[in-house]
């Protein structure tokens, strides 16, 4: 963890940190003063969207979302800034956020991190190009390998076998990824994890300019890390070029709404956009953009105070969950150091729960029905609940409450019936063999076959626990027999695998055996990449 002086730290109107007042107006909100103003002009609209400001709006529809939502959905061109966007709405909200944090561009998205990380990607490599990526990448990382044809060269997580949890690749794979392969076009790392272990992103973002490469950091759940000095080193500040975040996750921002921040001299800004816009939607939501811009002016007027407090709260919440008997809140001397992260995040809170006779995925189940409490994480043997600046004592004291009434029952032994057991493999038989490019595989001759008959085949589909959504299986991988097993014992004790073919793993989607000799999968067919 690095002190550092906190971007957007303080009260006043323009402050941003860094011992430098900003010469833009925080106090502004672009695009929230636009919506305001389309509203109070009366404009008549004969456009898009077809409820013309609620009133085509199915009255019980009305009635459970509110008006507001409606009179704020309007056509981002033509209805919040003129048809040619003269106005510079967006613009001008995006060059207040780039500014709050310190980065040279911005940009905005409404179609979540997903979108963005696959436009990042896009900006640095090519179709057969080769990108460094590390195995741990969330599964949209993979649908970006899928769409662009990009060669995937994986670098390995640092995996933590007592605990078995992944963390972000080290510095030194990296280096060994690039003396492999010098013509790699970039290096992506995933930090923070979903866990809250940070990578050194400052050394991996020296070992990529080292070679004049640049570094895409997918730093979902990182939009608050500017705007505190006590927490980890945020993408930019670590010489990172791309760094893409969903604000949605741990910020203000509504669901879908995502920026990413670009700087230094690698990538073209106008590409980046290009590439964006290439994947991005015609209709873009004003009410995602007003969350991005009210968040921002948020973090830079009160986001040290705001954080402040939620890093007390983490603490005295952590403590409390830490005395719960059978429950153990992994901290930084359970997630940082050699072989580990380089620095906690303490806002994710991970609940160790494997001193009691209950899996996650139970746990998560049962607080949810029981209590209606809703945890982000559930895995064999874990829980991860996500506090933010928006927690208060009630909350936390709900939450405690809930957890302790958690481990009586399960310690009594009457709440839950013994689940199945999640038969997960030491790190290195997780790994399999990349046969050919995801998007030969994904888009080849491509057939469903019983389970126990996929054993030895080219998978054809992303196979991925979800939540966090990091794919144990993808496409042009060849299964084996004990991450096929893994995969089957974790569904019968309640892992969720969404995006596979049959869920419930009753069949595997391979590639059509003979199908690399026929090249029917893409350009060079299945064969080793």
């Amino acid at each position: 963890m690095t002190a550092r002086a906190p971007h957007g730290g303080g009260t006043g109107s323009g402050s941003s940190g860094a011992g430098t007042p900003s010469r833009m107006d925080h106090t502004s909100a672009p695009v929230l003063e636009a919506l305001e103003h389309y509203r109070g002009a009366g404009h008549l609209p004969f456009t898009p969207p077809g409820h013309k400001q609620a009133r085509g709006a199915d009255p019980r529809v009305r009635e459970v979302l509110g008006d507001a939502v409606f009179l704020g959905d309007v056509l981002a061109s033509g209805g919040l800034d003129d048809r040619r966007d003269r106005g510079e709405v967006l613009r001008s909200a995006e060059r207040l956020m780039a500014d709050a944090v310190h980065a040279e561009h911005t940009f905005f998205s409404t179609c979540g991190s997903s979108l963005s990380v696959k436009a990042a990607m896009l900006a640095v490599a090519g179709p057969h190009e080769k990108l460094l990526v590390g195995r741990d990448a969330h599964k949209s990382v993979i649908s970006g390998l899928v769409l662009s044809g990009i060669r995937p060269v994986w670098v390995e997580p640092q995996w933590d076998d007592e605990r078995q949890l992944a963390h972000a690749p080290a510095p030194e794979a990296y280096e060994r990824a690039f003396a492999a392969h010098p013509e790699a076009r970039g290096a992506l790392v995933t930090s923070p994890t979903p866990y809250g272990s940070c990578a050194d992103l400052a050394a991996v973002a020296e070992v990529c300019h080292r070679r004049g490469r640049p570094l895409l950091v997918d730093e979902a759940w990182g939009a608050h890390l500017p705007f505190h000095p006590d927490l980890p080193t945020w993408a930019m500040d670590a010489g990172a070029d791309v760094c893409v975040t969903s604000i949605h996750k741990m910020g203000s921002g509504l669901e879908q709404g995502s920026v990413f921040h670009l700087q230094g001299p690698y990538i073209d800004p106008v590409l980046l956009s290009s590439r964006a816009d290439l994947l991005g939607t015609t209709s873009p939501s004003v009410l995602i953009y007003a969350g991005l811009d009210g968040w921002r002016r948020q973090m830079v007027q009160h986001g040290h105070q705001l954080l402040g407090h939620a890093l007390e709260l983490a603490g005295r919440t952590r403590a409390a969950l830490e005395g719960v008997p059978g429950v153990h809140v992994d901290g930084a001397g359970d997630l940082t150091g050699p072989g580990r992260g380089a620095a906690l995040d303490p806002l994710p809170v991970v609940l160790d729960l494997s001193g009691l006779p209950v899996t996650g995925y139970q746990a998560a189940d049962w607080l949810r029905a029981t209590h209606r409490v809703d945890v982000h994480i559930s895995d064999h043997r874990r829980i991860n609940v996500q506090l933010t600046h928006a927690d208060d004592e009630d909350s936390s004291r709900r939450l405690v409450d809930a957890v302790r009434d958690l481990a009586e029952r399960a310690d009594s032994g009457e709440e839950f019936a013994s689940s199945p057991t999640v038969r997960l493999p030491a790190a290195s038989r997780l790994r399999m063999e990349q046969e050919c490019l995801p998007r030969d595989a994904y888009f080849g001759r491509v057939e469903d076959v019983p389970a126990d008959e996929a054993v030895g085949r080219v998978v054809a589909e992303m196979i991925t626990p979800y939540p966090p959504g990091i794919p144990t299986a993808l496409p042009g991988e060849r299964l084996t027999h004990t991450v096929l097993r893994y995969l089957r014992s974790g569904v019968e004790a309640g892992m969720n695998l969404p995006d596979a073919a049959a869920p419930d793993l009753s069949t595997v989607r391979v590639v059509v055996e003979g199908a690399d000799e026929a090249a029917e999968g893409g350009p060079e067919g299945c064969a080793a990449p």
